[in-house]
């Protein structure tokens, strides 16, 4: 006899309790093998005077059981609290993003009723890094991350989704015409892991074309991936595509604890009412029991869902006069695909989980030797003085050793020397100075630094300008 897997299990907020509910029923139904030890997080921890939303309890069994079946929470407005989604994602490591966008149509309505994309988003990185600053009055940063080894690991289980669940395609999108370092390294990953799967097509879109192309013609994909801010955007708008956020559920992979949930919010004005849908929740199960080790429960409950749907058992939020036959609350929908749990549907596809065998495992291959080269430095200063020409020629006279001033930027765009007049300039300059070749000393550094502060200049940050293996890694002025 198999034994209970243990999972930990949130009811969240809101609809969170009534959707949780109805799902736990239908995994039961169908024979799940799981044990829910249930925590409190969302609404009341925070309220409590816990900004993160989660107490150390609840850290200790999502660490024990490494399985986590999570309801919608209410993050409380205003007060400095911390999004939990966030915070759970990034503290346990959960990298990966796996968010299936199916049609389902005519039963669902969309306009693309052939659509079955995967989107894989990296789920820790980019601008998510959460790394921002005020530098001046006029400017803010926030610093965009891309690593070799986070982006290996989402690349890699792109293709390992796509081999173990017999997909025929992997693409990427990426923004690297500008961005060329950062989305650059994703792109250049990619294709460098694409290599290990030759049985698989590959290819790249930058973002923009591709994202039209995804709301145009979907069904000219199969699993995608990308860094996380397109695929935080970009999941939301396939899933609309295929026919409802609502129906959504996805799976945040981690290489120990891993996260499933509905992908929709906690919607307290619904609350209570026995109205809200549970199958983004039910589809997020779904793909937990998937990952382990019950494929077989796993694909009854798909097929038991996607049969009901098909016999036109709706919630209001799909109901539609033609189509759907019985407009359902919360519970009977749960009873409608308990009812059918051991039937597959007849006119929509049924799903098959027999290939997936045991949860995706990467790795990251080892980091090589790499020379690195500082070849100069960029000073970043607040100056309030709007003339380029001015800052330039004076910081022309402050030298260090074999450091002298190459290039001012304003914006990312070239101002100094022969900047254009109409170019508009804010308050913080990137000012560029380069050695005369090779390794330059940081001691001519601190030197310039301390020139630069002398001469009454406010240094906001520095950024080292190097040479990996002989190849500049950094960006040039727009215009130089």
């Amino acid at each position: 006899m198999q034994e209970l897997t243990p999972i930990t299990v949130a009811y969240g907020d809101g609809i969170g309790p009534e959707i949780m509910e109805a799902t736990l029923k239908i995994l039961m139904a169908a024979g799940a093998k799981i044990k829910p030890e249930v925590i409190e997080i969302g609404e009341k921890v925070y309220l409590s005077g816990n900004t993160a939303g989660i107490d150390e309890s609840a850290w200790e069994s999502l660490r024990r059981t490494k399985v986590f079946l999570k309801a919608p929470i209410t993050t409380p407005q205003g007060g400095g609290f911390k999004s939990l989604n966030v915070t759970t994602r990034k503290m346990l490591g959960l990298f990966a993003n796996i968010r299936p966008c199916v049609s389902y149509a005519p039963y669902v309505d969309t306009k693309h009723p052939v659509m079955d994309v995967i989107i894989v988003r990296e789920n820790e990185e980019d601008l998510y890094a959460g790394i921002e600053h005020q530098q001046t009055p006029e400017v803010v940063q926030c610093l965009k991350i891309i690593t070799r080894p986070g982006t290996e690991k989402i690349v890699r289980y792109a293709f390992e989704y796509a081999r173990q669940y017999g997909r025929k395609k992997v693409t990427c999108f990426t923004k690297d015409n500008i961005m060329k370092q950062t989305d650059g390294l994703f792109h250049k990953i990619f294709d460098e892991i694409g290599e290990e799967y030759p049985e698989l097509e590959k290819e790249h879109w930058i973002v923009d074309i591709g994202a039209a192309k995804l709301a145009d013609t979907p069904e000219a994909f199969d699993v995608i991936v990308m860094p996380n801010l397109y695929g935080d955007i970009l999941s939301d708008v396939a899933a609309q595509i295929a026919g409802s956020v609502g129906l959504a559920g996805s799976a945040n992979i981690g290489e120990e604890v891993s996260m499933f949930e509905a992908i929709h919010g906690s919607a307290p004005r619904r609350a209570g009412q026995n109205l809200a849908n549970p199958s983004g929740l039910l589809l997020g199960a779904i793909q937990m029991l998937v990952h382990i080790g019950q494929g077989d429960v796993a694909e009854k409950v798909h097929n038991a869902w996607i049969k009901a749907l098909e016999d036109g058992i709706h919630t209001y939020d799909i109901f539609k006069e033609g189509v759907s036959t019985e407009k359902v609350g919360t519970k009977e929908f749960a009873d409608a695909v308990v009812a059918r749990i051991g039937q597959r549907p007849v006119k929509l596809k049924a799903v098959d989980y027999s290939q997936a065998k045991e949860a995706i495992k990467v790795k990251v291959r080892p980091a090589q030797p790499t020379k690195i080269e500082t070849i100069g430095y960029d000073l970043f200063l607040y100056c309030d003085d709007r003339d380029a020409n001015k800052l330039g020629k004076a910081l022309e006279n402050i030298k260090s050793g074999d450091l002298h001033l190459t290039m001012i930027t304003n914006r990312g765009v070239k101002v100094y020397p022969n900047g254009l007049p109409e170019t508009f300039c804010t308050d913080h300059w990137r000012c560029r100075y380069k050695g005369n070749g090779g390794d330059v000393k940081y001691s001519d550094f601190i030197e310039l630094q301390k020139k630069v502060m002398e001469a009454g200049y406010t240094i906001i940050k520095t950024e080292n300008l190097c040479k990996f293996d002989g190849v500049e890694a950094f960006s040039a002025g727009q215009g130089a």
